[in-house]
């Protein structure tokens, strides 16, 4: 009976392009460079949209707007909070070459007087991640973090922040016992982040979910005793190469906190000890 339960349940797991990921960030071509979309609820928190779920949207809609296959380098800039609800992207090729091809879009939601407000604007280039060479030379090294079954994941804390969990539904998120002194009301003061990463209904890794990934995990401010929303105002991720199937592991350190401002760097490995991806954001800090 445990071995059929157990097929079942490989049966239901979720695959790249099947998934809820893949439905919830899903565009919609309405004319050239133009794409029609549905931000879910399902990935806010504390009521706005998770800033990695909108980058892997608007990541989608340049891959299909696009001749390469592949983000390798993506740059955002957040201007206005996003809600759950219809939005639309509007894309601009800017230069296409042999092996890459750049363009920008930005993702527009409606005012109450039906005006467009842009919410995120993204410039991005894109390649084709099979075509490039196996040489690594890297001094890189994977993050030291125990066991997922000696980490601990949001049921194992105290009660969510009310209006903050829906993300969590949908993320498969173990972090390393060191860096949530935070969630007992002890924080390091590190500015440290770390912790296993995959999503909640077992869809491997691609280049797109990775953009979600680096802006997933819990903020570094809470380690440094800041409580709240850490809005992101710029966010650049370089995708490195595609990850191997099952979990991630996230390491993020914030090393300068200055003028209620503070940076996160994120680095992201998989399960063949590679470094997939690379990120780097500037976040306004919660208020002490």
């Amino acid at each position: 009976m445990a071995q059929a339960a157990a097929q079942t349940a490989q049966a239901a797991q979720a695959t790249i392009g099947n998934s809820e990921f893949d439905r919830d960030t899903a565009v919609t071509l309405r004319e050239e460079g133009v794409y029609d979309a549905e931000l879910s609820a399902g990935w806010t928190i504390i009521h706005a949209v998770n800033g990695g779920y909108l980058l892997a949207m608007l990541g989608r809609a340049l891959g299909e707007a696009l001749p390469h296959p592949d983000p390798f380098s993506v740059s955002a800039h957040y201007l206005t909070a996003s809600v759950p609800g219809p939005a639309v992207i509007r894309t601009q090729t800017v230069r296409t070459g042999r092996t890459l091809s750049t363009g920008q879009a930005s993702l527009f939601q409606y005012a109450q007087d039906g005006t467009e407000v842009e919410r995120i604007r993204v410039i991005a280039t894109y390649g084709d991640l099979d075509a490039l060479s196996d040489e690594v030379r890297t001094s890189a090294k994977p993050p030291a973090i125990p066991p997922p079954a000696h980490c601990l994941g949001p049921g194992d804390g105290p009660a969510p922040i009310p209006g903050s969990s829906a993300i969590t539904e949908r993320l498969d998120i173990k972090l390393d016992p060191a860096t949530i002194g935070w969630a007992v009301g002890a924080p390091s003061g590190k500015g440290e982040m770390r912790g296993w990463f995959g999503l909640a209904d077992g869809r491997d890794a691609d280049p797109l979910s990775l953009l979600l990934t680096v802006d997933a995990l819990p903020p570094t401010s809470f380690e440094l005793g800041l409580k709240g929303w850490t809005p992101t105002i710029e966010l650049t991720t370089h995708i490195r190469c595609r990850p191997a199937p099952g979990p991630l592991r996230v390491s993020i350190t914030t090393r300068n906190l200055a003028g209620g401002f503070l940076e996160e760097d994120a680095d992201v490995w998989d399960s063949a000890d590679r470094l997939v991806a690379q990120s780097r954001q500037l976040a306004r800090a919660p208020r002490a």
